[in-house]
């Protein structure tokens, strides 16, 4: 039985949320990328809330490679977090693999303040 790729990542999306869950003191820091875009949202999963979110497609973001772009939606979520009060995170990869795009905007984040 052989899956295909969303369904592989399905799979390690459900794997990673049994362990990983947002509480109002250490919400998650989801991560989702399409082919042109990146996505980053913070969530109180207990209340079911979405605190702070950006993406590659808002005004403000420096356009550049892909990687750049990840970066600078990490410092923009980082900066929203830190101004909602919020300095820790659990990071969800969101089933991708922790390399590109992915990391860029962690590293991105991570550098503007934000600890997880």
């Amino acid at each position: 039985m052989s899956l295909t790729k969303s369904e592989r990542r399905q799979r390690i999306k459900f794997r990673v949320r049994k362990t990983v869950s947002g509480t109002a003191a250490r919400p998650r820091l989801s991560v989702f990328r399409s082919n042109k875009e990146i996505y980053a949202q913070i969530i109180d999963d207990v209340n079911g809330v979405t605190l702070a979110a950006v993406s590659s497609r808002e005004a403000g973001i420096t356009r550049g490679t892909n990687i750049e772009t990840a970066a600078s939606v990490g410092k923009l979520i980082a900066e929203k977090a830190l101004k909602a009060g919020i300095d820790t995170v659990s990071f969800d990869r969101g089933g991708y693999l922790y390399h590109g795009r992915v990391k860029s905007l962690a590293e991105g984040a991570r550098e503007a303040g934000l600890k997880f």
